[in-house]
């Protein structure tokens, strides 16, 4: 049994630790191999029970989803093929060999129906798309032809989105009778996608095949053929169908290549997008996939060759950029004194690409300052409670659903930039990222809908998603999705900071250490003690104005003040 990488919700992932040997009996959901990408390390388990027969990804590859990671001797695969319907199949072929010879010699017409019958036993079936671990994604090339014999976990679809190429096997081995989506179609999970007679109808008809020696049986399998074709007048049309739609899609498919002057490259849309944020001409990028096929690692390849080698950048707007210069020779110890070389973790290798975006934005911050007192004073007198119930309630918790309560009155900056740069996409629900630092680096777990949910909640949800960050136990769908982020460095000290927005997002909120300081009460005409919370706002300026900033940062800041405006 073959155990594959599940959906990885990235591009792909690299193996980081294999947990199992050849030789090892495990059982179904031990985790056998540690994923890490710049979002999360994920512990893959297997999907059966079995002893490990053969390794077949190495510590430090890159890894997709649907890449074979081990095969098992699975113990239920074993019963199955001992089971008595299957030992009887040897017995059941050598009766049906004899019984052919003996019609041969008196009547082939009979077994001519029984093939026929053996033959009309299977029907073509209709399959449905896997989850593909997005809610939608583009068809980016057919990889088979009507009439073609694929066998099962062929490739046969490529499905693009812009988190990750993913190519669809066949769920099982036979004949291409129709293919119900076409190269350009957005496609949903579930969704039925191709037609497929099973190779058991093949199977049966060529149990009693003839060999050289025995010229009597090509009779009856001359007539095993003509009953097949004579049993599926209602199949030609659709295989018709299908031909004529093909040139369509194609023809679909290289217009929209000639509007974007792209004709000359093989690449999906996601890898286009990409191209069109980083200013690369996309036809001077060589593909490494199948069929020179131009992957995102391309684009990102040929982006560090053009700084390295000082050449021109493409000539459009937005690439013109700079790159460091290469590090001075350190070798003379007299100058530079000892050194020592410490690799950086793989969570932190992974993540600079995401962080490389962040030279492309003109990025802001704002700062300002909430007075936390009288929260403080009514987090004190909640959090026993919530501890008694398992909870813990932070300041951090307030802060969520403060922010989340700012952005639904404020819904530009819970919003996203369009690839032209004319139109601003805003969310309608508040998916939270909050940052959590691990000891391999940072990650980004997502709290779904905050603004619909209670503090004491999103306290539970805080809680839940740090322990699992640091146990090395988020999903992919834990960390998908998020519209905005806040940064909060707690206890850790410092007034203020500059967090970098996390692209496509057009903000992020980082909130440093409270502190007491005197602020001036002018009813009183007095200085007084308050509990004042640092707070640092970063933001996309090319979607957010300075004084939208400070509007924004101020409302936040009022409501950390007074709650109740919250519930209000």
């Amino acid at each position: 049994m073959e155990i594959k990488a599940p959906d990885l919700g990235v591009d792909s992932a690299e193996v980081s630790e294999i947990m199992v040997q050849v030789g090892d009996v495990i059982a179904k959901d031990d985790n056998i191999i540690l994923l890490e990408s710049d979002k999360a390390s994920v512990e893959v388990p297997s999907s059966a029970a079995g002893k490990v027969t053969k390794i077949n990804v190495a510590i430090g590859d890159q890894v997709t989803e649907g890449v074979l990671l081990i095969e098992i001797d699975s113990a239920d695969s074993d019963s199955a093929e001992s089971t008595p319907e299957t030992q009887e199949k040897p017995a059941e072929n050598k009766t049906q060999s004899n019984e052919a010879k003996t019609e041969v010699a008196s009547d082939n017409a009979s077994e001519s129906k029984a093939t026929s019958a053996k033959a009309a036993a299977k029907s073509a079936t209709t399959h449905p798309l896997p989850d593909l671990g997005v809610d939608e994604a583009q068809v980016a090339e057919i990889m088979v032809s009507v009439g073609d014999m694929v066998t099962e976990d062929q490739s046969i679809l490529l499905i693009e989105s812009d988190k990750a190429s993913v190519e669809v096997p066949a769920p099982e081995a036979g004949k291409i009778e129709k293919i119900l989506v076409n190269v350009g179609d957005m496609v949903a999970n579930g969704q039925d996608f191709i037609v497929i007679v099973g190779s058991a109808a093949d199977d049966s008809a060529q149990v009693d095949e003839p060999k050289a020696d025995e010229p009597t049986a090509k009779t009856s399998t001359a007539d095993k053929q003509a009953t097949q074709t004579t049993g599926e007048p209602k199949q030609a049309p659709a295989k018709a169908a299908t031909a004529s739609t093909a040139p369509a899609a194609t023809a679909k498919l290289t217009e929209s290549q000639v509007n974007e002057k792209l004709t000359e490259v093989y690449a999906g849309p996601a890898v286009r997008k990409l191209a069109r944020q980083l200013g690369v001409d996309i036809t001077q990028v060589s593909g490494s996939a199948i069929n020179e096929r131009i992957l995102k690692e391309d684009l990102f390849a040929h982006v560090k060759n053009s700084l390295s080698t000082q050449q021109a950048a493409p000539a459009t707007s937005s690439s013109a950029h700079a790159s460091l210069p290469t590090l001075p020779d350190m070798s003379n110890a007299a100058i530079w004194g000892e050194l020592e070389v410490q690799d950086l973790t793989r969570l932190q290798k992974v993540s600079i690409p995401q962080l490389n975006y962040n030279t492309y934005l003109p990025q802001v911050t704002q700062f300002d300052l909430s007075d936390i007192t009288e929260t403080e004073k009514l987090r004190g007198e909640l959090k026993g409670g919530m501890k008694a119930q398992g909870i813990g309630l932070t300041i951090l918790a307030f802060i969520v659903k403060a922010t989340a309560y700012a952005l639904t009155q404020h819904p530009r900056f819970n919003s996203h930039l369009s690839d032209d740069n004319t139109q601003v996409i805003l969310r309608k629900s508040v998916n939270m990222g909050i940052a959590v630092a691990t000891d391999d680096g940072l990650i980004v777990p997502v709290i779904k809908d905050a603004q619909d949910k209670g503090i004491k909640q999103i306290a539970i949800e805080i809680g839940e998603l740090a322990v699992k960050a640091r146990d090395k136990k988020l999903s992919t769908k834990d960390l998908q999705g998020a519209s905005f982020t806040i940064s909060s460095q707690g206890i850790l000290g410092g007034t203020a900071f500059t967090p970098l927005v996390n692209w496509p997002q057009v903000g992020i909120l980082g909130a440093s250490e409270a502190t007491m300081q005197l602020v001036w009460n002018a009813a009183k005409q007095t200085f007084e003690p308050r509990l004042m919370l640092p707070l640092s706002l970063s933001y996309d300026h090319r979607v957010i104005n300075g004084a939208d900033a400070a509007v924004f940062t101020r409302y936040v800041a009022s409501l950390l003040a007074d709650p109740r405006k919250i519930l209000l």
